[in-house]
């Protein structure tokens, strides 16, 4: 960890176009995703609609699809796109030296 920000691994164990998730004790998981241009955003791993894992959904562009209802939801916003309305939490990541770490005081809130 280093400072408010937890160390969750290299950019590159994070498939293009897929993601990762991470395990939050007494929570819900995170979802630690990588786009086609090599962005990395990471959201509370669960559509807001009915509640399917996004990290099991389709990445493409700067959206994943929830594998249930395809719902598309912003990376940046985790706002639902289109016509429907829901929002999941967002978790600020940054990328420093190649290793990617999620703040972790927004991890502790969003999964509680």
């Amino acid at each position: 960890m280093i400072g408010e920000w937890l160390d969750i691994g290299w950019v590159d164990e994070i498939p293009v176009r897929g993601s990762r998730t991470v395990q939050v004790t007494g929570g819900d998981d995170i979802a630690v995703f990588r786009t086609g241009d090599g962005k990395v955003f990471a959201l509370l791993d669960r559509c807001p609609h009915k509640y399917g894992r996004l990290s099991q959904g389709i990445v493409h562009g700067g959206a994943v699809t929830c594998p249930l209802h395809n719902w598309r939801i912003s990376l940046t916003s985790g706002e639902a796109l289109g016509e429907d309305k829901g929002c999941t939490p967002v978790v600020p990541v940054k990328v420093s030296a190649g290793r990617v770490l999620i703040c972790r005081t927004s991890v502790l809130k969003a999964a509680a």
